[in-house]
């Protein structure tokens, strides 16, 4: 273990060759995920809400924004969740005030999905500071900074979505 409590070697190998830097860039990310992940059950603990219900809101949040309606399919879908989930986390979100369900303005059949005023209050009380704090960092960052940063984080999560069907030779476990 290092002084940040990250263990040497684990996943890497033990390779005195290999690129420490890389090593540490890879455990800061992993420091970041962790204290994302500790923000995220602090929110959902504050709410009241489990993660599917804040990813809900935000999508809600999100096509309210941009000026287009939400149906409850298209939440289930984006949420990758069934119709039977959909339905409870609806109920869920409507009995606690968070969200209401409208008439489609153009299908009379269907319903739209819509946050409640209320919600976008509580939700930029809950998370406004912290958003402002994040955005004040991502600022420092001068253009290339920036640009280094986004591709960075491309090619991370491109190598995250891939999917390995055999272990690649040098990786894991030591």
């Amino acid at each position: 273990m290092d002084a940040d409590g990250h263990a040497k070697g684990y996943w890497y190998g033990k390779d005195p060759g290999q690129k420490e830097l890389a090593v540490g860039v890879l455990n800061a990310l992993r420091d970041y995920r962790v204290s994302e992940q500790a923000m995220r059950k602090r929110t959902r603990s504050s709410m009241l809400m489990g993660e599917k219900d804040l990813l809900a809101l935000r999508y809600l949040f999100e096509a309210e924004a941009d000026g287009r309606v939400m149906k409850p399919k298209d939440l289930g879908d984006r949420l990758g969740i069934t119709s039977a989930s959909m339905t409870t986390l609806i109920d869920r979100l409507v009995d606690s005030g968070h969200i209401r369900r409208e008439p489609h303005p153009t299908d009379r059949r269907a319903l739209i999905l819509r946050p409640t005023p209320t919600s976008d209050q509580e939700v930029r009380h809950t998370l406004g500071a912290m958003h402002r704090r994040m955005l004040d960092v991502a600022s420092g960052l001068d253009q290339e900074q920036a640009h280094v940063v986004m591709d960075f984080l491309r090619h991370m999560s491109e190598a995250l979505d891939t999917i390995d069907h055999e272990p690649a030779d040098g990786y894991g476990p030591s």
